[in-house]
């Protein structure tokens, strides 16, 4: 245990005094902690760019509780405890010949801030990593470990909880035969994949489009698996590649102050770094998934649903490229899709969704990155839904007409939680 100090975000934009700080090895001590404590958060990583993760008296950290528990070799399920980095996950997966069939963009967060948060990918059958969730161990206030199973409807509300239901403290992955992508990438004009998105994410097992604002060109990303016999092809990204994150440090420095030039910064990196055709061929880990996150951002990213996102892109465009106002939008912007998915909370609840991520490349001026605004009200204006984990300003006002399951999922918190354990002051606001 750790005496009282202050927890920082990652990036340093959200920080909170606590009194206790406690690393616990197994679901006992953990129970034991959570039935004496009054306010208690797991800290994971400290990713996310919400307020969701400390405020509390007491925190828990799993750095030391990483092991896998058990492999079922037969029906490819593996068991693991929530501390674990994502990228050691998928690393033990591969090694058995197994792969999860949708993994998000980075691999530095834990496995249970991705699945409390609803950490996602993209493609044709791509959902929400939770979804692929059998079994998980969870921490009730009182201290009680309860085992949640595929066969209980809350497993539905516990997939992507916001850690406000219990501590969850192991979980068991459903996985496939681990399979490889040819994975091709390419700029596209706007006006282009705006007309083809539709049929390219019917197409292709793997797709992402990343947007670059200001330019009228999207990055197209597809991936496919190659027939039997077929060899994949092999085109390097350009070696200057690598400094891209050091140019766009340097072009967005002065952004915060001249909004404005923004719009030349992105035709800038965008000739530098987006331009060229790429080839390349892997596991959907080794092709697709970001090994590392060289330099803190603050990020925002909604969802909307299919029907939806033509209209909402189109005024998204106008409104970002429109002099009237300040909020120019740095590059890339992310636009994924997630299959719908039936966890109460999931931004594909009963839907297919598109994501659209909104970056800061500057986190400390981020009050002052007037994107988030304006992207946050246009997507609230169409019926988005805020990632739980990015940045948003919404309350229950604003995210109750947007869940199907919202009542269900406070009352079922409410009944497990009377007493708020789990709530820190930000999610008092919102679930309350």
């Amino acid at each position: 245990m750790a005496n009282a100090g202050i927890w920082k975000s990652w990036n340093e934009n959200i920080q909170h005094p606590y009194s206790s700080l406690v690393t616990p090895i197994s679901d006992d001590e953990t129970s034991q902690i959570v039935a004496k404590s009054s306010s208690i958060r797991v800290i994971g990583t400290g990713r996310s760019s919400a307020d969701i993760i400390a405020g509390t008296d007491t925190l828990i950290s799993f750095e030391k509780m990483v092991s896998v528990r058990h492999t079922d070799m037969e029906s490819r399920k593996i068991t693991v405890e929530t501390g674990m980095l994502l990228s050691d996950l998928i690393k033990t997966v591969e090694s058995l010949g197994w792969a999860i069939p949708c993994l998000p963009d980075i691999d530095c967060i834990s496995v249970g801030g991705a699945i409390t948060t609803g950490t996602h990918g993209t493609g044709r059958e791509g959902k929400i990593l939770a979804d692929y969730i059998t079994e998980l161990i969870v921490i009730l206030p009182n201290g009680e470990i309860k085992t949640v199973t595929e066969t209980s409807p809350e497993i539905h509300a516990y997939r992507l909880s916001v850690g406000v239901l219990g501590v969850i403290t192991a979980v068991t992955f459903q996985c496939d035969p681990i399979y490889h992508l040819q994975v091709r990438e390419e700029p596209v004009k706007d006006s282009v994949w705006l007309k083809t998105w539709k049929n390219e994410f019917a197409q292709n097992e793997f797709f992402r489009i990343l947007w670059l604002p200001h330019t009228d060109f999207g990055y197209v990303i597809r991936g496919n698996r190659l027939s039997e016999g077929q060899k994949p092809e092999l085109v390097p990204a350009p070696e200057s590649n690598k400094n891209r994150r050091t140019f766009s440090r340097i072009l967005y420095k002065f952004t915060p102050q001249f909004p404005r030039f923004t719009a030349l910064a992105n035709k800038i990196l965008k000739s530098l770094f987006f331009s060229a055709k790429t080839d390349s061929y892997g596991t959907l880990y080794g092709a697709t998934v970001t090994k590392s996150r060289g330099s803190t951002l603050e990020l925002a990213e909604w969802t909307i649903p299919f029907s939806r996102f033509d209209a909402l892109f189109a005024e998204l465009k106008v409104e970002l490229n429109s002099s009237s106002n300040k909020a120019y939008a740095h590059i890339p912007m992310d636009i994924r899709f997630i299959k719908k998915d039936s966890a109460w909370l999931s931004y594909a609840c009963e839907e297919d969704t598109v994501t659209i991520g909104c970056v800061s490349r500057i986190a400390h001026e981020a009050n002052r990155y007037h994107a988030f605004e304006k992207v946050e009200e246009i997507f609230l204006k169409h019926g988005g839904r805020p990632h739980w984990a990015k940045r948003f300003k919404s309350g229950p006002a604003e995210l109750k007409p947007l869940y199907p399951r919202w009542d269900e999922f406070i009352a079922l918190r409410r009944s497990i939680d009377p007493d708020g354990k789990f709530l820190n002051s930000y999610l008092k606001q919102i679930f309350e």
